[in-house]
């Protein structure tokens, strides 16, 4: 039980073809290609949610206040 070899490759690949058509598959590959390309443009813009943030170590939290209250 392995990957795929060579003959199951070109099994699917045929019957793709045969599905789809000789015309049809450029131009689902054209749109696929696009659809990356977008993907990995959306994925490197500046304004992406993939930002990490810093926090000071110098600023105290409202529990580290609570603590320093009940501890005097």
């Amino acid at each position: 039980m392995g990957g795929l070899g060579a003959p199951e490759i070109i099994l699917i690949l045929a019957v793709v073809l045969l599905l789809f058509g000789g015309k049809k598959i450029p131009e689902l590959m054209k749109g696929l290609g696009k659809g990356v390309k977008e993907f990995k443009d959306a994925s490197n813009e500046p304004g992406s949610t993939n930002t990490t943030t810093t926090t000071n170590p110098n600023t105290t939290t409202t529990a580290e206040h609570r603590d320093e209250k009940t501890t005097l």
